[in-house]
């Protein structure tokens, strides 16, 4: 009997002969060779390893998964498995044992099972993973004869239809996993749709059905063109490379293209950081480009193989003279339909809007399609007919999104639009967008088009009551198309944004009404959420400017729409309630004003007076209940809060106007997220700051706050709060809020000093330059500060403990969370803020505190 060789020996050779073949890599960068060879490494030490053991010669090793394939990542899994003609007695079930310790000491990731043949055959019909593990099953060593009855088995048990569908099922949740799309600002480049993964479930299926094991052989059956299969080997050939240098930079297996290593792997492949784009942007757009090419490709292959595997009679039924409606799919009525009639590239799409019965395209049609787009040149984007059935296209009652989604797809609507094709696959490290550029537009055109849909009347029923009574709705989806249409080019996107729509107006013949509605909206898409996130909507001037720059009800209702729209298509993180209602808010006031009602101070105080007493009176308060206390207030905090909010603090503070220790009530937010909570104390320096290292350690977020001092000395504070991990049961932590943030406003203590807190990774990846802008407001009485930093908890308190450093006076502090940005306003005044030289060291210590 041969005795086995020492684990260290095979370790020590086995790590010598990767590190030979990584650095040849780093040399010649050829992926391929790369794979294959490390695959010879590890065939060529368990050939040695298993032949140390002396196991009985009926028995065989067999590669399995994607080492049966004849790769290996530099570290991935080696899946193996060991083949017996019967059960092992305990005698080789202790020698196998032993077998599977070595390869894990060696430095494999071994992945192994110990089965017969029939155990084989049992486990493959009950799991689709064991059943395609072994169907790359290859023999490293020991028995052929055993190996072919495996090979025989298996193929006799393997039934293409069952596993076609198993891994269509398997492909579908592995995309909704994925969120759908490619275009994940951190892709899996293994799992993502239109990953490694999905050019893997193609070549299983086929090769399950004997169709074909390779690119080449599949173009040999006619399920695609040698041109296909050459894009595909080439798009295969660059993810390959990506995740070998995902690994070998990584260190261990890793397979996302997180932002922490994306520069590094662009620069790997000779991309360099531009005044204008980051090294990483050059790469991921290549690879989103990549991935859409493989999603184009993958969904033709798998039509053409369903159809092959699953043939259905069928009677094509003329739709026109171009096309047909077959299975419910509609088909070209022959191959050459696109490039005699070139306009057929956009008539399809039409056709697909306006026939809900219609499912898709075929697979013919997909290829033909994609092999024409090219014919869409300038003479094509100059023809009045094709501007005419583009402009149809986004007329539609209905189809609309799915259309420009499938157009964006199969590379039509960049070719149509040149400039969209420049921002497909762009990435925005603005640190709040989630998605690539076209995918935000897309996401945008959607958001609106479901503001016309009954079905989601329930998520915005304020939004979707606008949309009904607008007309013409399809200014909103080009205007949605071409507000950002222009990121990326060296200029304010806005402006450059404005001349490519009003390109497209003129050029598609639209009205001169709606030409100019659109250039609008392009130019000013950014103004509105500007002005009610950051501006004070109680001074009459702000609306009046806001007015005068949106001129009527329609360009009104535009904007907000679009305003609406884009920030809720922007990340599921970023849009929130209270965002809602500062938009809604800026809306009625102004449609308030453009209906004819001047902006004045002294109606709205005397609306909101009257309108909170009504709500007194409902709430069993006597007539003259809030005569004290409304006596301490000043116009300013009638302005800045709501009825709603002046009836419950009064409710709350009308018999406690002197009181000698705090007040602290809070009530679940009107707007349905949050808390809103009110303060009423004695005035003190550090009193903002205090409030906010309670929240802070609480891990609330306080997305608006207004501070006010009654005429008698008392501070009246009122913040709204978040935190997610209350969100369904913030009532129940209502009475602990009022009585431990009270108990600290009494005890007094020490501030503590604010911590840096953590950063997210997102943050750490691409840091902001903090920005800090301290100006006089326009009528001089107080200072704007304005700040834009990365978030991190903590930032709000640490802010705070420099005001009062300073002792500066808070009057309002508007806090705006954009993803991972914050952009905070906040009115203030104090005599620190009258001196240049204070002004500066204010302005130099709160950027220390917010740079990272």
């Amino acid at each position: 009997m041969t005795t086995p060789v020492p684990a260290l020996v095979f370790k020590q050779e086995l790590k010598a002969a990767q590190q030979l073949v990584i650095s040849t890599f780093k040399e010649n960068t050829k992926a391929e060779a790369l794979l294959q060879n490390l695959c010879r490494c590890v065939d060529g030490i368990l050939g040695k390893i298993w032949k140390s053991y002396d196991f009985p010669k009926s028995t065989a090793l067999v590669a399995v998964g994607g080492y049966g394939r004849g790769e290996l990542f530099p570290h991935s899994d080696v899946d193996v498995l060991v083949l017996l003609t019967e059960s092992p007695d305990s005698a080789l079930r202790a020698k196998l044992e032993n077998l599977v310790q070595v390869l894990w000491d060696i430095g494999l990731d071994i992945g192994h099972s110990i089965r017969t043949v029939d155990e084989c055959i049992t486990e493959s019909n009950a799991d689709i993973t064991v059943q395609t593990s072994l169907l790359e099953a290859r023999l490293l060593t020991g028995s052929r004869n055993l190996f072919r009855q495996l090979q025989i088995r298996f193929d006799e048990n393997m039934n293409p239809q069952q596993f076609f569908q198993g891994k269509l099922l398997e492909l579908q949740q592995r995309h909704v996993k994925y969120e759908d799309t490619p275009y994940s600002l951190e892709p899996n480049c293994k799992e993502s749709p239109g990953g490694l993964r999905d050019l893997q479930v193609i070549l299983w299926v086929a090769k399950a059905a004997k169709l074909g094991n390779s690119w080449k052989e599949l173009a040999e059956h006619g399920l695609i063109t040698a041109t296909e299969a050459h894009q595909l080997k080439r798009n295969e050939r660059a993810f390959k490379d990506i995740r070998i240098r995902l690994h070998i930079h990584a260190g261990r297996r890793e397979d996302r293209l997180i932002f922490d290593i994306q520069t590094a792997i662009a620069e790997t492949f000779g991309f360099k950081t531009t005044e204008s784009r980051r090294a990483s942007e050059y790469l991921m757009q290549r690879y989103y480009w990549a991935a859409k090419a493989v999603t184009q490709l993958n969904t033709i292959l798998l039509q053409n193989i369903e159809s092959t595997l699953f043939p259905q009679p069928s009677v094509p039924q003329a739709v026109n003279e171009r096309f047909n409606e077959v299975n419910s799919f509609i088909d070209v009525a022959n191959d050459d339909v696109f490039k005699t009639s070139p306009s057929a590239m956009l008539e399809v799409f039409l056709l697909l809007a306006q026939h809900n019965e219609l499912k898709g395209m075929t697979a013919r049609t997909l290829r033909a399609l994609w092999h024409a787009r090219f014919l869409i040149d300038a003479g094509f984007r100059h023809d009045i007919f094709n501007r005419a059935l583009f402009l149809q296209i986004l007329q539609s009652p209905q189809g609309i999104t799915h259309a420009l989604r499938h157009m964006n797809q199969m590379s039509i609507l960049g070719r149509y639009l040149p400039n969209f094709r420049r921002i497909i696959g762009q990435m925005q490290h603005d640190l709040f967008h989630a998605y690539t550029v076209d995918q935000h537009i897309l996401m945008v055109v959607r958001n609106l088009r479901r503001f016309t849909m009954t079905e989601h009347a329930h998520e915005y029923p304020f939004c979707s009551q606008l949309m009904a009574n607008f007309t013409q709705p399809w200014v909103l989806y080009i205007a949605a198309l071409f507000h950002d249409i222009a990121k990326g080019r060296n200029g304010d996107h806005s402006i450059l944004g404005m001349s490519d729509a009003k390109k497209f107006c003129h050029d598609h013949g639209i009205s001169k009404a709606n030409s100019e509605l659109i250039v609008f909206l392009v130019q000013n898409h950014l103004t509105m959420s500007h002005v009610a996130q950051k501006q004070d909507l109680s001074d009459p001037e702000v609306i009046q400017r806001f007015v005068t720059l949106v001129k009527d009800e329609r360009h009104l209702t535009a904007l907000y729409l679009l305003t609406v729209s884009d920030i809720r298509g922007t990340s599921p993180k970023v849009w929130n309630a209270w965002k809602g209602k500062l938009l809604e808010d800026l809306y009625r006031i102004s449609l308030r004003v453009l209906g004819g009602e001047a902006p004045s101070k002294d109606r709205e105080l005397k609306n909101r007076q009257q309108d909170a007493l009504k709500s007194l009176r409902l709430h069993g308060l006597a007539s003259n209940a809030h005569e004290k206390l409304w006596q301490q207030l000043d116009m300013a905090y009638f302005l800045r809060h709501d009825a709603s909010d002046i009836a419950w603090q009064t409710r709350a503070l009308h018999d406690r106007i002197e009181s000698q220790t705090p007040v602290v009530k809070c009530r679940l937010s009107p707007i349905g997220e949050g808390l809103q909570v009110v303060v009423y104390v004695k005035d003190q320096a550090d009193l903002f700051a205090r409030i906010c290292s309670y929240f802070d350690g609480k891990n609330f977020s306080i997305l608006d706050a207004k501070i006010h001092t009654t005429k008698s000395g008392y501070a009246l504070d009122t913040f709204l709060v978040t935190e997610p991990a209350f969100a369904n049961n913030y009532r129940d932590i209502i009475s602990l809020i009022e009585h431990e943030l009270a108990e600290i406003l009494i005890r007094q203590t020490p501030l503590s000093e604010p911590n840096r807190g953590r950063l997210s990774r997102l943050s750490r990846t691409f840091p902001l330059a903090p920005i800090v802008d301290l100006r006089p407001d326009e009528k001089g009485q107080f200072y704007l500060l304005s700040i834009s930093a990365n978030d991190r908890n903590g930032l709000l308190y640490a802010i705070a403990n420099v005001l009062t450093k300073y002792k500066i006076n808070l009057h309002t502090a508007k806090i705006m969370t954009l993803g991972e940005r914050v952009e905070d306003v906040f009115l203030i005044d104090g005599a620190a803020l009258q001196h240049a030289r204070t002004q500066i060291q204010l302005e130099t210590e709160l950027l220390d505190t917010l740079r990272i």
